[in-house]
């Protein structure tokens, strides 16, 4: 939906600003945005709602630093937006437990570990090599590492939680892993097991797996396999496939109706049971 309130050419001013860096910018364009309120609001909703990666994440910076957003009609638009895009969304998803989330620290802190590999990444560089610094930045240096101690906390699974601690689940470590990949340009894919996540390479002539909860070892299509007979689980083909970012985000939420519950908050369980609900009524919405 459009904001009416704003003319066009006032919107496409502050698109231009969105993400200028300077501090001068930044700092005239959000006492521009506290100036107008809600209208303001409203942009900013639509733009952090849209496809555009880099100015939904600055969008989201604005809508944190002024306060104005309510966090669970925020994640619940974003989930009807369909512009799925995994570190808007699950920062978002963060938000509605922590409303006082700072975005741009969570962001910094997944910008350093990527530069931090920079630094060690020689070229040429196979993405078996790029990803064999990942794991030793992210897994030595930074000690990210499951909590196996306590795999049914929620904090496990909440981004600014888990960058914080640097523990959490396969899913949002593998999270972590797929926002540092995609940083230092490196097309890895979530893949969604059948009771464990991880993270694929389909881009080589042989795909081959990384496992961010065991310390980002690399797995081969048998071995994955061998993974889930081992958990008494088939294993289908199909089960290698790329995951969508809905499936992930959605995947997260019923993980958390779980966790909640197993600790008996009922109100964080029925909250997150909602969100799943609306993702899979936004999905029977669109495909049928």
């Amino acid at each position: 939906m459009k904001t009416e309130s704003l003319s066009g050419a006032t919107r496409e001013a502050f698109l231009g600003l969105l993400d200028d860096p300077t501090p001068q910018v930044r700092k005239a364009l959000l006492a521009h945005f506290v100036t107008l309120g809600q209208p303001a609001v409203q942009f900013l909703q639509e733009v952090a709602h849209g496809s555009h990666r880099i100015l939904a994440r600055h969008a989201l910076w604005y809508l944190d630093e002024i306060k104005f957003s309510d966090p669970v009609a925020e994640f619940l638009g974003f989930i009807r937006s369909l512009n799925y895009e995994l570190e808007t969304g699950a920062l978002l998803l963060s938000r509605t437990v922590s409303p006082t989330l700072d975005v741009a620290a969570c962001c910094m802190a997944l910008d350093q570990i990527a530069d931090r590999c920079r630094e060690l990444i020689t070229p040429p560089a196979t993405v078996r090599e790029q990803c064999r610094i990942v794991n030793r930045v992210l897994f030595h240096e930074w000690g990210f590492r499951g909590n196996v101690e306590n795999y049914t906390d929620p904090l496990n699974s909440l981004l600014d939680q888990v960058l914080l601690r640097r523990k959490g689940i396969p899913l949002t470590l593998s999270t972590v892993y797929l926002l540092i990949a995609e940083r230092l340009g490196l097309e890895l894919e979530p893949v969604g097991l059948p009771g464990h996540f991880i993270v694929g390479c389909f881009t080589e002539k042989k795909p081959f797996f990384i496992d961010p909860f065991d310390g980002g070892i690399f797995l081969e299509t048998d071995e994955v396999f061998a993974l889930l007979r081992a958990n008494k689980i088939v294993p289908k083909s199909t089960d290698l496939m790329p995951t969508p970012i809905r499936e992930v985000l959605c995947r997260n939420c019923r993980n958390l109706v779980n966790h909640y519950k197993a600790g008996g908050d009922s109100d964080h369980a029925k909250l997150f049971a909602s969100f799943v609900e609306e993702f899979d009524a936004t999905y029977e919405r669109h495909t049928t």
